[in-house]
């Protein structure tokens, strides 16, 4: 049975899809900017200016994608995570998670493009919503560990909970020895952290404190 499209989902899905035309139509003249760029610590990156980082990139560069097939991988990743989650908590927290996971997985992603950078590698872009779909799917197995599902290229249903495991391990695995160039690898692995972190504050779990339940309420008779 296939989820809902929600309204934040909905939004979410049209928003990257506008954006999309919109790359293909202006062309980098316009999009360049918007793209995350890393921070060079040295000033001797080579015509460097023109590319510079700037503080909304966080945020536009995760509506932003390399192609079509980019597109169309995270959109369906959304719509099948994204619904299920907004379902369950609402819109508002929803909201919160979705861009929380983005501009994490983006600022992690910024740390080691700087300092890839920094160490006389090559100043590359990063663009994607994918930070914030690992995020959504980390979220899907916490909140549905058990929910057993299919997913490819696996060719047998999986459970929720050991999809993210897989998908968590291949990321680290993928991005520390550098195994599979051109993907973002550190951006998924910084989504998965942030909601990861995101949920266990909601949770009142450690790192963070337990939240207090509120006391009641006192009424001062005179």
């Amino acid at each position: 049975m296939f989820p809902p499209v929600l309204p934040v989902t909905r939004a979410l899905l049209i928003a990257n899809v506008v954006v999309f035309l919109l790359q293909s139509f202006l062309g980098d003249a316009v999009t360049v900017p918007f793209l995350q760029w890393p921070i060079d610590f040295t000033g001797n990156a080579d015509d460097f200016a023109r590319h510079a980082f700037m503080p909304w990139q966080p945020l536009t560069s995760g509506f932003m994608h390399a192609g079509l097939t980019h597109l169309l991988f995270n959109m369906l990743a959304l719509w099948m995570f994204g619904s299920p989650l907004e379902a369950t908590w609402g819109e508002k927290r929803f909201t919160t998670y979705y861009f929380v996971c983005l501009i994490g997985a983006n600022l992690c992603q910024l740390l080691v493009s700087s300092w890839v950078l920094s160490g006389g590698g090559p100043a590359i872009p990063s663009l994607g919503a994918s930070g914030a779909v690992f995020g959504l799917l980390l979220g899907y197995g916490m909140l549905f560990p058990n929910q057993r599902m299919i997913v490819f290229p696996i060719p047998m249903e999986i459970r929720a909970r050991t999809l993210v495991i897989i998908y968590g391990a291949l990321t680290l695995l993928f991005g520390i020895t550098g195994m599979q160039s051109g993907v973002a690898h550190f951006a998924h692995l910084g989504g998965m952290i942030f909601g990861w972190l995101m949920i266990r504050y909601w949770r009142g779990q450690p790192p963070f404190g337990k939240r207090r339940p509120p006391g009641p309420r006192m009424r001062i008779v005179k």
